[in-house]
């Protein structure tokens, strides 16, 4: 009898922690501090920007000086990676701590956001104040769900008007999403910034051009409009005197948009900056190599509140290498990380995806695509999985390669960009860091493409994906909710440049 009470009293209080515990629960987070006070949490995300492009990771050309200061003083993350190449997807991983594959149409941009635990409703209950400021979770529709407000929590207009609102002592968490460096950038952005054209390193997978140098060079216009951003927001946070006690992360959704980026599992398109400084707290002037997710957020958040994990969050918390003094690799078993895509925008007739899975590792990259006669980047000519259709401000490096794409020169690139691809890709980083070549047949890596398929498969199935377990879940069937994609109108110039038609149709079949 004794048994069954005590059985049933830690059901009732693994119930309770589902639904967001409403204690702080002492953990090793807490150092078994009596006295532990929670600490506020800063996350300051840009849009569409991958890791490469900071002072801090390696850049010459872009100017950071603000972010470079924080990952000179904070740990920085050199093997930190979005869940997908994909806004929406990417974000709902991170706030619910699961891989994408497990969140049904949540795996979708412009898709649906399941009602599942997210680590911001839980802190919520806890006694935080949480708050977003921009897109936050998105573009979706939430509500269609049943949520009534944004899954990262409420919108506010600033962080003053969400400091009014905190209750004297309680613990904050802000989010504050930049629209930097999304497309469209601003034009001549380069000349504005006084970027040096002729310094940029352009990747090898794109033309080195002067119009995609200026491309470029807009590109980091907006970077370091973000790295301004950032400084207003920790010197008002400073004002207030709310630094010491505050967590500040520096990050990004996912790779730039680019093509071979934004919507590809390549490197480009997944692989993010991942700064995080709490001076007090963390030993600084740090750099790890262990393999992270957006997605180790969720876990990571609550054991540093104090507050137990949901079992539903199959993430892993960064605590222990936030709280260890060691650089490099850390946590031995982090020597990989998987990511994944489905439908990015509607650019296929009847609004199907173009799904994949990879499996990144240090030496390598292998990803499985499960439809390799569909078109990657979306169907000829607008491949709109690169800029959404070429609306009303058509991606300058896009039209390059569309408008040259038989130059002896720019064909190889355009193929690569825009051909189809293969159902495995495999890449060998240490001598292809930019995964132009694709190994994937060559005998000598035969033994290498079966154990890294063998480990991405079981690692899959172990997660509940439908693509491996078979129970299936059909993504191309998701309401995709917004409309106009769905009959593009390219822009004027396009129309002309491209001798496009003025309207398409991808509503059938």
């Amino acid at each position: 009898m004794n048994n069954m009470k005590k059985l049933i009293g830690i059901i009732i209080v693994s119930i309770a922690c589902l639904s967001g515990c409403d204690s702080v629960t002492e953990n090793k987070a807490t150092k078994s501090n009596k006295t532990f006070k929670r600490p506020n949490i800063l996350i300051l995300m840009s849009d569409n920007h991958s890791d490469i492009h900071l002072g801090a990771y390696g850049d010459k050309v872009v100017k950071t000086p603000n972010i470079d200061k924080i990952a000179k003083e904070g740990i920085k993350f050199n093997n930190a990676f979005g869940a997908s190449p994909s806004c929406s997807p990417a974000r709902a991983a991170m706030l619910t701590g699961q891989d994408t594959w497990r969140l049904g149409d949540a795996a979708n941009l412009w898709g649906g956001f399941p009602k599942v635990a997210v680590y911001t409703d839980i802190m919520e209950k806890a006694g935080y104040h949480v708050g977003i400021e921009g897109k936050g979770w998105g573009p979706g529709k939430a509500e269609a769900d049943g949520w009534t407000r944004n899954p990262g929590g409420e919108r506010y207009d600033s962080f003053e008007e969400f400091y009014n609102e905190i209750e004297k002592g309680a613990p904050w968490m802000y989010w504050y999403s930049s629209r930097d460096p999304h497309r469209p950038f601003k034009r001549n952005g380069w000349q504005k910034a006084g970027i040096d054209l002729d310094a940029i390193e352009v990747p090898s997978y794109l033309p080195d051009t002067e119009e995609v140098r200026k491309d470029i060079g807009d590109y980091y216009y907006e970077i370091q409009s973000f790295d301004r951003e950032v400084d207003s927001y920790l010197s008002l946070i400073g004002e207030m005197g709310q630094l010491e006690n505050t967590i500040v992360i520096i990050t990004s959704d996912n790779g730039w948009q680019m093509p071979r980026g934004l919507a590809n599992l390549y490197d480009a398109g997944v692989k993010v900056p991942l700064i995080i400084s709490w001076p007090d707290h963390f030993k600084g002037s740090r750099e790890i190599d262990d393999f992270v997710t957006l997605n180790d957020f969720a876990p990571t958040f609550l054991e540093l509140a104090g507050i137990e994990i949901p079992a539903s969050m199959n993430a892993k918390s960064l605590v222990n290498i936030l709280h260890s003094e060691a650089e490099g690799l850390i946590e031995k078993d982090r020597d990989f990380v998987v990511t994944a895509r489905e439908r990015h925008a509607y650019v296929r007739q009847g609004g199907a995806g173009y799904p994949g899975r990879a499996i990144r590792t240090n030496d390598y990259l292998l990803i499985k695509n499960y439809t390799p006669e569909a078109w990657p980047a979306g169907q000829p000519p607008l491949y709109g999985d690169v800029d959404a259709h070429m609306l009303q401000y058509p991606a300058a490096t896009k039209m390059y390669m569309l408008m040259n794409k038989d130059d002896e020169k720019v064909k190889p690139l355009f193929n690569l960009a825009f051909g189809k691809r293969p159902a495995i890709e495999l890449f060998d980083l240490q001598k292809d860091p930019e995964q132009m070549v694709n190994v994937a047949d060559d005998p000598a890596y035969a033994e290498v493409k079966a154990s890294l398929e063998t480990k991405l498969v079981n690692h899959l199935k172990a997660t509940g994906d439908p693509r491996e377990t078979g129970e299936g879940f059909d993504w191309d069937a998701s309401i995709y909710y917004m409309e106009k994609d769905k009959r593009p109108r390219p822009s004027q110039k396009a129309i002309e440049a491209l001798g496009l038609e003025e309207e398409y149709d991808y509503t059938s079949n």
